[in-house]
C-alpha cells in the first residue's frame, strides 16, 4: 500500500480532492460593467453605464431644463406619451405614431396589421434580421406569421432577389441598418429599387428602423424622405437615442389606430411610461442632432483601427464595413473571445480608458479561432483623435499577445 494513501481508503478508490470553486458568471459580468461604466475615457456610453441614482438625476435635470418637470405623469398612454408620439410622427414625416414598450411588440403588431390587410401572413426578411435571430421565433409562435428569406448574403436583398423570390409574400421587412451583418446599409439607389420590386409584387414595405435615426449620413437624405419609401416604420428609443426603453411604430393613421388595439391585446398599454417617454424626448432633443457627427467620427476611428492593426503586423483582422455606414461597426481578430475580453477589461482597469469591451465568437457555422466586437462612437468618442485610437489599439494588442 502506498504510505501516502489514507489507511481507511481502499487502494483502488481515488482520493477525493476539493472541487474547484465555481465561477460566479453574474458577479464577473457586473464587475466588468462597473469598471467599464466608471471609465474616465470611452468611445461611447452604453445603456448600463452609471448607476440608477446618477441616471435618474441626469434625467430629472434635463426635464427641469426642458420644461417637462411640472408635467403630470401619464396614465395608459396620455400626457408625455402622446407628446412623444406627436414628436416621432413629425420627425419621421409620417401621419401618426404609437408608443410601444418594446420593439419586439411593435413589429409583431405592425406585421399582424399588414397581414390582415394583404391577406398574407408571409413576411420576407433577412435571416439575420432581429426577429429571426433574437426573438425566439415570436413571429410564428405568437402572431402566426411565416417568414421567407430572399437572400442569405450578409447584406440586404437586391431588387432582383425580391422580384424573383419563388414564394408569395405580403410584406417585405427591411432592417436598416442590418445589425448582425455589420450595421450595413444598401445605397439609396439600391434601397429605392428594392422597394419598387416589392411594390411590383403588391407587397407592403415595413422598415425595421431600430437604428434608422443614424442612416441619414449614408443615404444623404433626411428622415422623412427615407421613411417615405415605406408603409410603416419602427424606431427604437434606446439603441441610438440613449433612452431608458421603448419604441414607436409610425405609419398611416388607420393602421396606427388598429395598432393601438393590438398593443392593448399584447399587454403593451402600460399604466405609466413617463420615465421612458421623457428619456426618449431627451434623446430626440439631444442625441438626434448629434448623430451625423458620430457617424463622421466613427469613420475616423475605424480607419485608425485598421492602420494600427497593419502597423502592428497583427496578421488577419477585419474592420467591417471598412468605412462604417453608421456610427457602429464590427472589429474581428484571430483570437478567442475570452482572451480579447480579458485584455479589454484589463486595459480599462489599468488605464481608465474603455476602448474595446466584450468580444463574441462567430455565429454558428463561423470559423473557429476568431472573435468579433462591436464598436460604437457617441459623444465621448468625439474627443479621441486618430493618434489616441492607435495608441489604445497598440496597448490592447500588447495585452493580448503578452
Amino acid at each position: 500500500m502506498n504510505p501516502e494513501t489514507p489507511v481507511d481508503t481502499p487502494v483502488d478508490t481515488p482520493v477525493e480532492t476539493p472541487a474547484e470553486t465555481p465561477v460566479d458568471e453574474e458577479a464577473v459580468r457586473l464587475h466588468r460593467a462597473r469598471v467599464w461604466g466608471a471609465a474616465e475615457r470611452r468611445l461611447w456610453h452604453t445603456s448600463v453605464d452609471g448607476t440608477v441614482g446618477s441616471r435618474l438625476r441626469e434625467l430629472a435635470a434635463w426635464a427641469e431644463a426642458a420644461g417637462h418637470a411640472d408635467a403630470m405623469p401619464d396614465t395608459y398612454g396620455n400626457g408625455l406619451v402622446e407628446e412623444l408620439e406627436r414628436r416621432v410622427a413629425e420627425e419621421l414625416g409620417l401621419p401618426a405614431a404609437v408608443f410601444f414598450p418594446t420593439g419586439t411588440m411593435a413589429q409583431q403588431v405592425a406585421l399582424r396589421c399588414w397581414a390582415g390587410r394583404t391577406g398574407s401572413p408571409v413576411v420576407a426578411l433577412h435571416p439575420l434580421a432581429h426577429p429571426e435571430v433574437h426573438e425566439g421565433g415570436a413571429f410564428g409562435v405568437v402572431s402566426r406569421l411565416r417568414t421567407v428569406h430572399p437572400t442569405g448574403a450578409p447584406r440586404l436583398p437586391t431588387a432582383e432577389e425580391v422580384r424573383d423570390h419563388p414564394e408569395p409574400f405580403g410584406t417585405l421587412m427591411l432592417e436598416l441598418p442590418l445589425r448582425d451583418a455589420g450595421f450595413v446599409l444598401p445605397s439609396w439607389e439600391e434601397l429605392t429599387e428594392v422597394v419598387e420590386a416589392a411594390r411590383e409584387r403588391d407587397a407592403v414595405v415595413h422598415f425595421d428602423g431600430a437604428r434608422l435615426w443614424e442612416t441619414t449620413t449614408h443615404f444623404g437624405r433626411g428622415l422623412p424622405e427615407i421613411t417615405g419609401l415605406a408603409d410603416s416604420v419602427y424606431v427604437s428609443f434606446y439603441k441610438s437615442l440613449g433612452g431608458l426603453s421603448g419604441a414607436a411604430l409610425a405609419g398611416p393613421e388607420d393602421v396606427m389606430e388598429e395598432a393601438r388595439v393590438w398593443r392593448h391585446r399584447y399587454g403593451g398599454t402600460v399604466f405609466q411610461q413617463y420615465p421612458a417617454a421623457l428619456s426618449a424626448l431627451r434623446g430626440l432633443d439631444v442625441e438626434l442632432p448629434r448623430l451625423p457627427s458620430y457617424v463622421a467620427h466613427a469613420r475616423v476611428v475605424a480607419a485608425a483601427i485598421r492602420e494600427a492593426f497593419a502597423e502592428a503586423g497583427t496578421g488577419w483582422s477585419r474592420v467591417h464595413p471598412e468605412t462604417p455606414h453608421t456610427h457602429q461597426f464590427q472589429v474581428w481578430l484571430p483570437y478567442g473571445p475570452e482572451t480579447l475580453t480579458a485584455a479589454a477589461f484589463a486595459q480599462t482597469e489599468d488605464t481608465g480608458a474603455a476602448f474595446f469591451r466584450r468580444w463574441f465568437p462567430p455565429a454558428a457555422g463561423g470559423p473557429p479561432g476568431v472573435a468579433m466586437t462591436e464598436v460604437t462612437v457617441t459623444e465621448p468618442g468625439l474627443e479621441w483623435t486618430a493618434k489616441d485610437v492607435k495608441e489604445a489599439v497598440r496597448d490592447f494588442l500588447a495585452r493580448v499577445e503578452g
